[in-house]
Parts: structure tokens; sequence; C-alpha cells
């Protein structure tokens, strides 16, 4: 969904350094995978194309924090309320 953001900090020798990876327009996903040593996290569209992707260590890999954007449950709003009101 636009605006999921998964941010990734990683360590770079004497510093850290920070990198993040948004879902740019509607209809596109984050996804992170931890595959033979190696974080990759994609922007994926809708039919499963990735856009693009970061690679990173896995031993270099501090944190991996995932950033959804909050969504509207349709079930807490009460019955006849317009949603957008």
């Amino acid at each position: 969904m636009k605006g999921d953001r998964v941010e990734i900090v990683v360590d770079a020798g004497d510093t850290t350094r920070t990198y993040e990876v948004v879902a740019s327009r509607a209809g596109r996903r984050v996804e992170t995978a931890v595959r033979r040593g190696v974080v990759e996290v994609s922007e994926v569209t809708r039919s499963g194309s990735v856009v693009r992707t970061a690679r990173f260590m896995a031993t270099r890999v501090l944190a991996l924090v995932e950033q959804p954007v909050p969504r509207e449950d349709v079930s807490e709003r009460p019955l006849g309320e317009d949603p957008k009101s």
C-alpha cells in the first residue's frame, strides 16, 4: 500500500547508516526476505513485478523496521456512518 516503508540500519564500520525503501505509488507494497546471508527489501507492484531492490549483508544489518501505513478498519466504524465524513 502506498506509504508503507521499511527502515534498514546497517553497520558501516565506525558508524551506522540508515536506508529507507518506500512504496511510492498506490497499489505497491514493500516486501522483505532473508536468503543465504543477504537481506533483500523490494518494492513490488500489484502484479508482483519488482520495481527496486535494496540488498544488504545480513551480518551487517543491525535493525529492520517495517512501518505500515495505518489503515482504517471498517469493522470499527458505527453502522450507517459515512466513511468520507
